[in-house]
């Protein structure tokens, strides 16, 4: 290991030098199975052959030239994601924290247009939303805030999935202009609301004017079945920021807005050097291309469906098993104690797992995975579940 980088990582002891759909090897020629898609990033796996070629083709091209002229890619790409997501426009960037980042400037400026002094975000307990300082603040993780104190005010929190508790926000602070919420918390620990807890969030900013921000850098791009999350619903979001999965691991975030929001941000306002270049674009577009070409959405579906059907069924009645549960392809089981080893331990079996929140093991597949390799993870991590709680 260098010791030339900064010591921000605890690093598995493992490279990894190839990769072919699900699977991934490392430096020696052994073969994992990759429950974590890079987290939640490789969609369509590894070395994708579709999308190999376009980013040779395009890097053969041009790959940056910059915001200050018209990109022809970036202009494709936002209207692909307008038509797939019902919003009006994006903005580019370079992560999902910016993406947040982007979301949260468009809600103070709204706010100050609007004539409040101080705008107030509505957010979550258990959120994550990046770790610039503006994410951090808005991030419900006192221990990745622990340090960076003093955090960023103009956020309003509340415990996730808790109507009653962003309506008390409401009725006592009339500087409130936005709500930012994940539709399924993923660093939180695979935290689904009840199913009307957006359209109440919907509802209540449509009385008081609010945005309604979601946050789908996790749970977008098929993850959950639908393109995105909010789909499984009648919602519609004001602001919606994607990253992650959108180029299958170029570096692009985006934030699209709609309605009123649309119209907030004016030249000047907001900016990037990097943001929506050529390549990260063409690479976004031929993503899209083959999740919905190779029907991956509807892959997600059944593959998460598969898991978490087998946990259950393999775990059922193990002392210390809280809870499967899942969203497509965002899968986790909740144990009763920290598990943090198991990561290692499936390390060693081939398989790659992640543990949040201490206790609760988080799978994010590729979309591409079959029924075999569904299978093989419950049967990789299920005796090693069952191992660990019984110890």
């Amino acid at each position: 290991m260098s010791g030339h980088l900064m010591n921000t990582y605890k690093r598995l002891p493992v490279a990894f030098v190839r990769g072919e759909g699900a699977w991934l090897w490392d430096a020696s020629g052994r073969r994992y199975l990759d429950a974590l898609a890079g987290i939640a990033v490789n969609g369509l796996g590894h070395a994708h052959p579709r999308l190999v070629a376009a980013i040779a083709d395009q890097a053969s091209k041009v790959v940056h030239v910059s915001n200050l002229y018209e990109v022809p890619e970036q202009e494709r790409l936002g209207a692909r994601l307008a038509q797939l997501s019902g919003m009006d426009n994006a903005f580019f960037n370079c992560s999902g924290a910016e993406a947040n980042e982007s979301a949260i400037k468009l809600a103070r400026l709204y706010g100050h247009q609007r004539g409040v002094e101080v705008p107030t975000i509505v957010v979550m307990d258990r959120s994550w939303h990046g770790r610039t300082i503006a994410t951090l603040s808005a991030t419900g993780n006192r221990k990745a805030q622990a340090g960076f104190e003093p955090l960023l005010g103009g956020f309003a929190r509340v415990p996730f999935d808790d109507f009653d508790a962003v309506q008390r926000v409401a009725e006592n602070n009339a500087s409130v202009v936005a709500v930012l919420v994940e539709p399924v918390q993923g660093e939180g620990g695979i935290q689904i609301p009840e199913r009307r807890y957006l359209r109440q969030l919907r509802d209540l900013c449509d009385q008081r004017q609010w945005l309604l921000m979601l946050d789908e850098v996790q749970s977008g791009m098929g993850r959950t079945g639908t393109w995105f999350a909010f789909q499984h619903t009648d919602v519609m979001p004001d602001v919606l920021t994607l990253a992650k999965g959108l180029a299958n691991g170029l570096p692009i975030g985006a934030c699209l807005a709609r309605g009123t929001a649309a119209s907030v941000f004016g030249p000047g306002h907001h900016g990037t050097t990097f943001g929506g270049g050529p390549l990260v674009c063409r690479a976004a577009l031929e993503t899209l291309a083959i999740i919905e070409e190779e029907g991956l959405r509807e892959r997600a579906r059944a593959m998460g469906e598969r898991i978490v059907a087998g946990f259950r069924q393999t775990l059922s009645g193990v002392p210390g098993v809280v809870e499967v549960r899942g969203s497509g392809l965002m899968l986790g089981i909740e144990l009763d104690r920290p598990c943090n080893e198991l990561v290692r331990e499936a390390l060693e079996a081939g398989l790659l797992i992640n543990v949040t929140y201490d206790t609760i093991i988080r799978m994010l597949p590729p979309l591409v995975i079959d029924e075999a390799q569904a299978d093989q993870i419950v049967a990789l991590l299920s005796p090693l579940v069952r191992g660990f709680l019984s110890r």
